[in-house]
């Protein structure tokens, strides 16, 4: 697992089919950028907690499902280098 910063959401109206109807963001991973599915509804700013690798997949709704970062919760209390 990871911790992360939501940036922003990212938009992209042509996807593969099983990406459809999933809300992607871009989060924060110390000073890197990456793409997460989102897969309960957070905004820029929040503190995430994301799996990557199979558990990604299994968080996104299928073992079958491209994503190698979902975010599956919200932190509600975090300092940052703490």
């Amino acid at each position: 697992m990871k911790i992360c910063q939501v940036e922003k959401p990212l938009v992209a109206t042509h996807r593969i089919a099983g990406l459809e109807h999933r809300h992607l963001q871009v989060v924060l991973d110390g000073s890197s950028q990456l793409v997460a599915v989102d897969a309960i509804g957070c905004t820029p700013g929040d503190w995430v907690i994301c799996v990557g690798s199979s558990a990604a997949r299994e968080a996104a709704g299928s073992k079958e499902y491209p994503s190698d970062l979902t975010i599956v919760g919200i932190i509600d209390y975090w300092e940052e280098g703490a």
